[in-house]
Order: C-alpha cells, then structure tokens, then sequence
C-alpha cells in the first residue's frame, strides 16, 4: 500500500483498481487529487502489479475485500472525511465490501463498476471451468482483454500494450470468484448502505455490460445517488479523451458532499 499526500488535505481517497492493472496506472489521477487537496491511498490488489501473489490467482474473492479493507483502517487514520473510488473490479469490490461490512464513507465514486462482463468466456470453457475450478483452480487462461476494447486513447493503449505489469492471464478459480461476487452484488443489492454514491458509466463500454449496471443502480434503495453516463467514452474513464472533465466532475461530487 501507498500513501499520497497533499499539503492541506481536506478529505482522504481510497482508490481500489481493476482487473489486469495496478496502482501506477493511476499516478496521474493521483497527482490531480493531491493537487486538489485530497490524500490518496492505494496499493496494487493481491494477484496483481507488485503484490507478492501469485499473479492472476487468487483462492477468494474475499482476498481482494480484505485488501480494500485495510486499505480503509490506513486512510482513517487521517481523521478526515473519508471517500471510496473504485473502477471496474475495483467498483465492484467496493460494492461488496460495503454489502458486508460496517465502516463509514462520506461517499462513492464506482467508475464503470464491474456488475456483468461483455467478455464472457466461450461456452465449452465456461462449462469446463466448472469442474477444472475443483481439480485444478490454479490453471491459468488468456484474458484476451485488448487495450482497444479499454480505452480510445492510443497513448494509453501504447502504455498498457508495453508494461510488464499488466496480466494477460488468470486462473479458473479467479474467474469463477469474480461471477460469483457479480451475483452475490446484485442478491445483496438491497444491503449496500445509505452512503452518497455516484456511478460513473461509459456509454461505450466494452468490458463491463452497462445494461446490469443500470439494472443494479436502479434496484438500490439509496436515498442519495447519482448516475452519469459519458458519451463515447470506452471503459477506461480516467484516461480517455475527456478524462479531464471526467476527473472534475468527481471532484466536484466529492466536494459537494464534504
């Protein structure tokens, strides 16, 4: 885990990634919260960038919740207002983590929040996976999730194409414990606390189906919440051409609720 901190913080960010990346995709986005007076704290999750897992394997869903949550304890010992930011996985870990446990934010910020994959495996692996996550959780399989179905910035798709710590594979139990926390979130919709959430979407998501996004928002009985869909934008809000409007608008979100 690591910390960020800006000169006269007026809240404290706890950024959760998603799936393939790690926590130096988002050093400009940290830089941008920092210098809007915002500490960030962030770590790579277990199975990914510099975690000392095994990469692309995890045993647990449970493994990526309890990340989040110690990343929590380490952000309230700033003593301010607390915010949760989570993209695609990182979204939906945030979602059930709060379905399962009682600590306190003064809001969420869920970024294309991995509620229903558009990528689904091919039918024979899926059937396959079934008894292979019995015999033999640990073997691995290729994502085949491009940098163009992420993002339209080809800057950002250079990048991902050429860093070494990006996964290109995961195993069967990975697989099966990421469906398996899409149902469970949307079982326990009902459960998610009264904390101020806004969603995030892109309107052309490639990776993460919208339409159970939208199905999950509306289901939620949270009295302030808040959902905003960006034109043309592919998953990846954070680096896509607009990205700058993207960061303000959760800026000013954030702020609205300090």
């Amino acid at each position: 885990m690591w910390k960020w901190e800006a000169e006269q913080a007026k809240a404290v960010l706890v950024i959760v990634h998603g799936a393939m990346e790690h926590h130096g995709r988002y050093l400009s986005l940290i830089d941008m919260w920092t210098a809007n007076g915002f500490h960030v704290v962030m770590g790579d999750l277990p199975a990914h960038g510099t975690s000392s897992r095994k990469r692309g394997h995890i045993n647990s869903f449970d493994e990526y919740i309890q990340a989040a949550e110690e990343w929590v304890t380490e952000a309230k010992q700033y003593n301010l207002p607390l915010f949760l930011l989570g993209h695609s996985m990182g979204g939906l870990i945030i979602i059930r983590a709060l379905q399962e446990s009682s600590f306190k934010a003064e809001g969420v910020i869920l970024s294309c929040p991995c509620l229903g994959v558009c990528v689904p495996l091919p039918a024979p692996l899926r059937a396959a996976s079934k008894i292979l996550n019995v015999i033999a959780p640990t073997l691995q399989f290729n994502s085949n999730l491009t940098a163009e179905m992420a993002t339209r910035n080809r800057e950002v798709r250079d990048s991902m194409e050429n860093d070494s710590l990006y996964l290109r594979k995961v195993s069967v139990r990975w697989y099966s414990e990421l469906i398996k926390a899409v149902k469970i979130a949307h079982e326990k919709v009902a459960t998610f606390p009264d904390i101020p959430l806004l969603i995030m979407q892109a309107c052309e998501d490639r990776l993460v189906d919208k339409v159970r996004v939208r199905e999950w928002f509306d289901k939620l009985p949270t009295g302030d919440k808040a959902y905003k869909e960006w034109d043309k934008c592919y998953h990846d809000l954070f680096d896509e051409y607009e990205k700058d409007k993207v960061f303000s608008f959760a800026k000013h979100y954030v702020e609205a609720h300090l």
